[in-house]
């Protein structure tokens, strides 16, 4: 037995059951194993055979991991589950033996993987199971899952089950959650099914998918704090990167028309119930179309995604209802914060005096903030929260979207929207800035109004990414969407850590 202190009682016991399987020869790891159905598959296949009424003897070797077990003198009775479902074991003394039935009694622990050949029968309470003549250990489980919850099934045999419900020992250790949680493989199940039907919309618009650095010389491309880390040999900084958009808009250059990436982004902010610092984001990048080509684009995307995922537009998000088969609503910026504060962003022009008008709306409204910042928290405090149906908030300020470009006629003003869901942003998307001199003005200009080391909006120059514009850039819409949160509304989740599979937490005290 292993030198280890800290193990329990529960898995001492166990320990002592390993080395007894072991000391008899067996080994309870084998390399390799059998299996012929899944649990699925051998019920519709019995289902199948059963209903044509052929009188067929079905054999089957079934994998998986042991759920329940119900000795009942001369036989036990075993759940089992795979990733396909579960199904129920009739081990009986007089298939399997005398001292085999013995040592899974002694032996075997739910948690533990066991293989068993038979034939499918239905018992007489109508439960399709497999009549064991043959079953091996294939792994053994040291920890025994969490198990709090008793369950009595049908025949009103009380059996133990393994159920996980604190959240923050479900996020730790996912793992067991996962194992004992069907609910929750279920969320994952659905997130791959979404992350496929996105890429397949994209796909099927003749956009093609690349991949860009995820290790950057110099960040950019959104509005965030950077990790930093060091390359040893090129004895460089470099950045995790916080969105795609400065290599991708290098490929636009480059003549690829329209392009998209799936992938991590890394911001180095705080944590709450829609941000985690590792993340995925679908961004596009699409010549010759604006920032209204992209608001349709992005309606007929997600309502495409939602009708693969659930089979309809519809679905209820945190009991509200919601419909992607229709438009999304759509608020001018200035008219949203008129409707929610009362103050009309045409009347005050400078920084001055709109923090004067502000100030008192109780928003942590800083007099040091610019004039794009007071307006970006009037929106996120006062806007954001009431925008529950689907909603495209346009036209933002300048000095807060300095990648966008600007309106005709409106210096001060950008072909930029936002996508909000239930009161949190999912997407974001510019008319993009295709001028090099007034790209470098503006890097120039962000370098003068925000503090590198205090602002999260400043934005580093970036000489190549300028070089590459000067080649020429053809006009383009560019959008970026949060994965995660969009995952969140499919699968009516409130916070981003239940559809993320290792969200990161804290370290513990």
């Amino acid at each position: 037995m292993t030198e280890n202190q800290n193990y329990s009682n529960l898995e001492i016991n166990r320990l002592e059951k390993l080395e007894r399987i072991i000391e008899k020869g067996i080994n309870p790891f084998p390399a390799k194993t059998e299996r012929s159905h899944t649990s699925f598959e051998a019920i519709i296949e019995f289902e199948q055979v059963e209903k044509s009424g052929e009188e067929k003897e079905i054999a089957a070797t079934l994998v998986g991991r042991i759920r329940s077990i119900r000795p009942m003198g001369k036989l036990a009775f075993t759940h089992i589950e795979d990733g396909y479902g579960q199904i129920q074991l009739f081990i009986r003394q007089n298939d399997v033996g005398v001292e085999e039935l013995d040592e899974f009694k002694k032996d075997f622990d739910l948690g533990d993987f066991i293989q068993a050949t038979g034939v499918l029968f239905r018992t007489r309470t109508g439960e399709i199971s497999l009549r064991v003549n043959k079953f091996q250990m294939i792994s053994k489980a040291i920890t025994p899952l969490p198990a709090d919850k008793d369950h009595v099934d049908e025949e009103g045999k009380t059996v133990r089950h393994a159920v996980l419900k604190d959240p923050e020992k479900r996020y730790r250790q996912r793992y067991a959650d996962l194992a004992v949680n069907q609910e929750v493989r279920d969320i994952f199940v659905k997130r791959a099914k979404i992350t496929k039907a996105l890429r397949d919309f994209m796909d099927s618009n003749d956009f093609i998918e690349v991949e860009t650095p995820i290790l950057q010389p110099i960040y950019g491309g959104a509005a965030a704090k950077p990790f930093v880390t060091h390359h040893n040999q090129l004895k460089q900084d470099l950045y995790l990167r916080i969105s795609f958009e400065l290599y991708l808009k290098r490929l636009i250059v480059g003549g690829l028309e329209r392009i998209y990436e799936i992938g991590r982004d890394f911001r180095n902010e705080g944590v709450d119930r829609t941000h985690n610092p590792e993340f995925t984001q679908l961004e596009f990048y699409w010549a010759y179309a604006d920032y209204f080509d992209v608001m349709d684009f992005t309606e007929k995307m997600i309502a495409y995604t939602v009708e693969k995922v659930h089979g309809t537009t519809e679905i209820e998000y945190q009991g509200v209802k919601m419909d992607f088969g229709k438009p999304w609503q759509r608020i001018e910026l200035k008219t949203g914060i008129k409707e929610a504060t009362g103050i009309d962003l045409d009347e005050f022009q400078s920084q001055e005096s709109l923090y004067q008008a502000a100030k008192g709306l109780g928003a942590g409204i800083d007099e040091k903030m610019s004039r794009g910042k007071i307006i970006e928290t009037l929106l996120s405090e006062f806007v954001e929260p009431k925008c529950i149906q689907p909603t495209f908030i346009y036209n933002y300020p300048r000095d807060i979207s300095p990648l966008a470009k600007m309106i005709p006629g409106n210096p001060n003003t950008v072909e930029r929207f936002e996508g909000f869901i239930a009161g949190f942003e999912l997407c974001n998307a510019f008319s993009e800035l295709n001028d090099p001199i007034d790209q470098e003005k503006r890097f120039i200009e962000m370098g003068r109004i925000f503090d590198s080391e205090k602002d999260d909006d400043f934005h580093p120059i970036d000489e190549d990414y300028l070089r590459a514009m000067r080649y020429g850039m053809p006009p383009n819409g560019g959008f970026g969407l949060g994965v995660d949160r969009l995952v969140m509304v499919l699968t009516d989740k409130p916070n981003i850590r239940e559809v993320i599979l290792f969200p990161h937490l804290r370290n513990r005290e």
